[in-house]
């Protein structure tokens, strides 16, 4: 997949007939997308890059399965780097549906609308870098497909140990909306928990009470087949 991304780069610059797939800092094909990839360019604050980081972020169903009540998670939810760092992202999919990983607040003269942004439609991994100013900061990291985040895919990127922990961060922290199982009290959902209750006590009663009469039934039995055996014998 990263030959796949280079290849990419490659035709968009030298092939006009590629130019549709990187517009606007843009790379894309039926497959995947990436956005303000900037493996190069130093942020105003950074004389240079203090490190290199390689992460690499999972992102699937599976990984939501720690979390009560959550649908789709990143297999971490909390990444640590220094200022001025150069973040070298593995992105892989895990599910067969799309998932994305957005990066949001970083500066807008480097990155357009304040993000980087990868994507990937179904199982595979993608690969883009990216550099992050020296301010003490904590960048939100999530998908913005449609309910992703709210079900779980949310975490955060902290630089130089951030500014604190973003708002309903799986595992992390509390969730500003909490998910609610209210339930709804009618007459036929008491009816139903009567019953329980009543088979829940009566259930354990009936097996014990069976299985004293099923012991006697079979001393019984024992008793008079020895009592036979003693009188032909």
């Amino acid at each position: 997949m990263k030959l796949k991304t280079i290849v990419l780069l490659s035709l968009s610059v030298l092939s006009p007939a590629h130019a549709a797939m990187n517009h606007s800092r843009m790379i894309m094909d039926d497959k995947m997308m990436i956005m303000n990839a900037n493996p190069d360019k130093l942020p105003q604050d950074c004389p240079k890059i203090s490190e290199n980081v390689d992460i690499t972020i999972r992102a699937g169903h599976k990984h939501a399965l720690k979390f009560a009540g959550k649908m789709f998670a990143f297999d971490q939810q909390e990444w640590n780097v220094k200022p001025c760092a150069k973040i070298n992202i593995t992105f892989i999919n895990d599910d067969q549906i799309r998932h994305q990983l957005m990066v949001h607040g970083l500066p807008g003269y480097l990155y357009p609308d304040g993000m980087v942004h990868l994507e990937l439609y179904g199982e595979g991994q993608l690969q883009a870098s990216f550099i992050v100013p020296s301010q003490k900061k904590t960048y939100l990291v999530h998908c913005e497909l449609p309910q992703h985040a709210e079900k779980g895919m949310k975490a955060q990127l902290k630089v130089d140990g951030g500014d604190g922990d973003l708002p309903s961060i799986p595992g992390i922290s509390a969730p500003v909306n909490a998910d609610s199982y209210s339930v709804e009290w009618t007459m036929n959902t008491w009816i139903t928990l009567a019953i329980c209750i009543v088979f829940g006590f009566a259930l354990p009663l009936v097996i014990i009470m069976n299985a004293a009469s099923a012991k006697a039934l079979v001393v019984s039995l024992w008793m008079s087949l020895k009592t036979r055996w003693k009188r032909n014998s």
